[in-house]
């Protein structure tokens, strides 16, 4: 089977595996998903939607987390990890939306890696889920499946593993594939345990179980 074959059947069974699978941030403004897409390196998205509540009550919109003390965000957003610097991001990225952008987020992908703690990873998953436009969003659980699955061959690296899915995913597939990965990344083919290939709907055409 080719990869290409491979990609799309993988494509059909997730998506009778997981018929409703989408972001696990939880946004109602493009504006929020830029935050906590940032909050959410080295954090649970879980974690992050609790933390983004009082985020949100102290600084409801753009405006106000740009005027507000980085040292005020970094207060709230601590339990996140990282906060020095998340903090900052989010100050600079929302200073920028506000001055360049009219508070709003800027529908273009190289316009958005512009901003301040946006990186190739974030801006797929605005363009995806915020725009509707063709995304690859290279997670930790995206990069582990697919080498687990035989998709990319031991490549590790979130940009080259983009330019490899990129060959062989459908572009009006790709961000819902990568919801799917993070959701079966979870619940089957974990990474901190031994995955459960016994209840794994892929099992018999992955390449972890030599196929």
């Amino acid at each position: 089977m080719t990869k290409k074959k491979l990609a799309l059947e993988i494509i059909e069974r997730l998506k009778k595996e997981y018929p409703d699978a989408g972001c696990t941030l939880d946004y109602d403004q493009a504006w929020k998903l830029l935050v906590s897409v940032r909050l959410a390196a080295q954090c649970t998205d879980a974690r992050v939607n609790v933390v983004v509540e009082d985020l949100y009550k102290k600084f409801p919109d753009v405006e106000a987390l740009a005027a507000a003390d980085p040292a005020d965000i970094e207060e709230i957003v601590r339990p996140c990890g990282l906060g020095k610097s998340k903090a900052r991001d989010i100050s600079a990225c929302m200073k920028m939306l506000k001055e360049e952008y009219d508070g709003r987020i800027p529908k273009d992908f190289n316009a958005l890696l512009k901003l301040p703690g946006v990186g190739r990873k974030s801006a797929n998953l605005i363009m995806g889920d915020v725009f509707g436009e063709p995304a690859i969003v290279t997670d930790t659980h995206c990069i582990r499946l697919v080498n687990r699955m035989g998709l990319v061959d031991g490549i590790k690296e979130p940009k080259k593993v983009e330019m490899e899915l990129w060959k062989i995913i459908p572009p009006e597939e790709g961000s819902d594939f990568c919801h799917r990965l993070v959701y079966h990344g979870r619940d089957v083919c974990t990474a901190r345990t031994k995955p459960y290939c016994d209840k794994c709907c892929l099992k018999d055409i992955c390449k972890k179980n030599g196929v």
